[in-house]
């Protein structure tokens, strides 16, 4: 009878070191590998197009590769668009500075005077409640309360405040801002309260022990130690109202135009290069203020 031989490959201890240290050495980089395709695949990628359409020849009716600069001369020399431009940035700093004066003290609130951890937690969600509606419903909402013959002018003129109406509340840039800044402060309260409750209330007793007054140890103590929290809340804010287009067209009549409104303007008029150019400018604004913000404190060590 015959002896079956053996079969199984041995591997030798040196081909299985070498194995092994190639799975240790590369570990992270194959554990990254999932996420930076899918970076490179949907967001480098889609840039690096959207550069390379701005650029193309844009007629009335149709458009073709040929590489022109003449979208872009087109914005810079348009009033109307280098000032959508001027406005879009003007807004963001209003809004940016509203969210951050109404949200901070709420923050604070919640953050310092309320120990209570479920108390916080429910005081965040009542934050968050708005949002369990359409984002057009609450939009949409500030026209009755902003109009000419509004909740907020009838108040007015029955304390007897006023005479008229106040027509400069609804339609104008104005009721863009109080729109955006109602619906994006609480992006701003969320983590600066986060950082606040973080904060060791022993460090405030400290303080107050040594006779630091009210003020002191808020500036000395509490506001570094929320940083963190408020440029998270400022880059949220931040990169929602750059790009907003709905809350302009409703509330403004379309007589607010931001970048976000020109390129679903351009978009719809199948005006593919142009609108390509203003996303890219777009995407740069985003960027400076984000790259800006995050070097007002360094996110990895504190958080």
């Amino acid at each position: 009878m015959m002896v079956a031989a053996n079969t199984e490959t041995t591997v030798s201890p040196a081909a299985q070191a070498h194995g092994e240290s190639f799975w240790a050495r590369n570990r992270h980089y194959l554990l990254l590998a999932p996420g930076v395709l899918w970076m490179v695949l949907f967001l480098v990628v889609p840039l690096l197009m959207m550069v390379y359409v701005s650029f193309w020849t844009q007629t009335t009716f149709s458009i073709n590769s040929t590489l022109t600069t003449k979208s872009w001369e087109t914005f810079f020399a348009s009033e109307t668009y280098f000032g959508a431009l001027l406005r879009t940035l003007r807004i963001w700093l209003t809004v940016l500075f509203l969210t951050l004066l109404i949200g901070y003290p709420a923050a604070l609130f919640i953050g310092q005077f309320v120990r209570n951890k479920t108390t916080q937690t429910i005081l965040l969600v009542a934050c968050v409640i708005p949002f369990w509606t359409s984002f057009l419903i609450r939009v949409l909402a500030w026209r009755p309360m902003l109009g000419k013959e509004g909740a907020i002018n009838i108040l007015l003129q029955s304390a007897g405040i006023i005479d008229q109406p106040i027509e400069v509340l609804l339609f104008t840039e104005l009721s863009v801002i109080i729109g955006m800044v109602q619906i994006y402060v609480v992006f701003m309260v969320g983590p600066i309260a986060f950082m606040l409750a973080r904060i060791d209330e022993s460090l405030i007793e400290a303080a107050r022990d040594l006779g630091a007054s009210a003020w002191t140890i808020f500036r000395t103590i509490i506001f570094p130690l929320s940083l963190p929290g408020v440029v998270v809340g400022a880059i949220f804010v931040s990169v929602m109202v750059l790009g907003e287009f709905a809350t302009a067209s409703a509330l403004s009549g379309r007589k607010v135009n931001l970048l976000g409104n020109i390129i679903v303007t351009q978009v719809g008029s199948l005006k593919w290069a142009f609108a390509a150019v203003v996303g890219v400018i777009l995407t740069v604004v985003m960027a400076v203020v984000i790259t800006g913000l995050l070097r007002v404190v360094n996110l990895r060590r504190e958080l």
